[in-house]
């Protein structure tokens, strides 16, 4: 089974390339683009790491 990230940040493009980033080293990932949406998908999907943008609109990190 692959680990499987969580990845919180605010600006697409740098979401994106940890995503792709990630997936080509053989993790599975999971975006979200806010606090809200990150807390919501970290107790869904339990992921086994969480890399998390301390500058987050709304609800900082």
């Amino acid at each position: 089974m692959q680990p499987k990230i969580l990845i919180i940040e605010d600006e697409t493009d740098i979401n994106q390339l940890l995503a792709k980033i990630l997936e080509a080293d053989g993790y599975r990932t999971v975006q979200a683009f806010s606090g809200t949406e990150g807390l919501l998908l970290a107790e869904q999907e339990s992921p086994d790491l969480i890399l998390l943008d301390l500058m987050l609109p709304g609800l900082s990190g």
